[in-house]
């Protein structure tokens, strides 16, 4: 790589100011840092070392978020090849029909069901990335600024969220929504007060529901129709019961269910969360005090009452495998920008997410899947909670020095 760094330091001063592609230096200075490093070093003392930079934060993230990756390409090919199974169908129509062709539609297959998944997963996120990426650059080279990594990291978390059937022109007209108005009308990145790839699904749920919501949207096969378990359980008149659902507990962990691509698998989302946790990037009192909150509003509301849709009476074991808990949880709330900073913060803004995510799955049937709207709310009153606690701890320390 020495040829290529070489290259580059003679590059630099015809981006660099008075040179004559200045205009372009944000350009060069994310080429130049994605291959490289960031050319940002300290002239004066006091430095600060350390071996963990913005750069090295978001590919943490995005190596954190490879078991939901995976999972997302194989259990889409697998809701596909079923369903095709189901139909009594050998291959889908289209170009995906003729690539599965050659590789055949078995769900019993690791490979056909990876293949399958992909053919659906991949196109969604090359839009997200060529759409987002465009509008990260102009704002940036408008603005002069640097332009950062956190894209990356929201251009695989806004796939993950999503329907396999959703349209490609739904998903840049999405992600265009959350870049420019959850996150560059705000100043850019490290100044956005809400996650935009939540802001970016949420637009999308609340602009075309009809591609998001249903039963129609979740396995893409044409033709057949397949509710998530949530959704299930919101229609049931009575209580929860096992016998309601058609899969096992280990199975919903597992993530084996219908489901938004990259939401289903709690295991996944547990693998994630170790290696954030290892790594020191995500906040353990933020997904434990989240945890905490769910599990003991669920155990709330099953205990109101016996009677209502499954949802009040579903056990809170499973209310965490179920719909996008686990995977909101990891990778949404903890979001260092738009999450709570001060340690009580952190306890008090994942407590409000649970208890939130849990009384609108149950409260409101037709939305059974309430972590989204909890986060983002969340996120409104992370910088409130963040006052308060900063306030009372200056009080404190006023009484106790007199």
């Amino acid at each position: 790589m020495k040829f290529l760094r070489d290259i580059f330091d003679k590059l630099e001063p015809r981006f660099t100011k008075g040179g004559p592609w200045h205009r372009w230096y944000a350009l060069f200075e994310a080429t130049d840092s994605f291959l490289f490093h960031s050319r940002r070093v300290t002239h004066i003392a006091p430095h600060v070392r350390d071996a963990v930079d913005y750069k090295r934060i978001m590919i943490t993230v995005i190596i954190a978020l490879i078991p939901c990756v995976i999972m997302a390409l194989w259990n889409t090919g697998y809701q596909a090849n079923s369903g095709l199974q189901q139909l009594g169908l050998q291959v889908p129509p289209g170009w995906r029909g003729a690539i599965m062709a050659q590789v055949g539609c078995d769900p019993n297959s690791v490979f056909s069901n990876m293949v399958y998944g992909a053919l659906y997963f991949l196109p969604i996120y090359l839009v997200t990335v060529v759409v987002g990426s465009l509008w990260e650059g102009l704002f940036n080279l408008i603005r002069g600024h640097e332009i950062s990594e956190a894209f990356l990291v929201t251009s695989l978390l806004f796939p993950l969220t999503l329907p396999p059937t959703i349209p490609l022109w739904q998903v840049a007209l999405g992600i265009s929504f959350g870049i420019i108005f959850a996150k560059e009308v705000f100043g850019g990145v490290g100044r956005n007060f809400m996650n935009p790839a939540l802001v970016s699904r949420a637009f999308l749920y609340f602009a075309y529901p009809i591609s998001i919501t249903g039963d129609a949207v979740w396995v893409p096969v044409d033709g057949l129709t397949s509710a998530t378990p949530l959704a299930h359980l919101a229609a049931s008149p009575t209580g929860f019961s096992p016998s309601d659902l058609s899969l096992s507990w280990t199975d919903a962990f597992v993530g084996i269910m219908p489901g938004s691509m990259g939401e289903t698998s709690a295991l996944a989302c547990l693998l994630g969360a170790a290696f954030l946790l290892y790594t020191g990037i995500a906040s353990w009192r933020i997904m434990g005090s989240m945890v905490l909150g769910g599990g003991l509003a669920a155990l709330l509301l099953a205990n109101l009452s016996t009677q209502g849709n499954g949802l009040q009476t579903l056990p809170a074991h499973w209310h965490l495998v179920l719909g996008g808990f686990a995977f909101g949880m990891v990778f949404m709330a903890t979001d260092p920008v738009s999450a709570a900073q001060t340690p009580l913060g952190q306890w008090i803004y994942g407590l409000l997410i649970g208890i939130l995510a849990i009384v609108i799955r149950v409260a409101n049937p037709a939305f059974p899947e309430g972590v989204m709207l909890a986060i983002l709310l969340g996120n409104v009153c992370a910088p409130l909670l963040d006052h308060f606690v900063i306030q009372a701890n200056i009080k404190r320390r006023r009484l106790r020095h007199g």
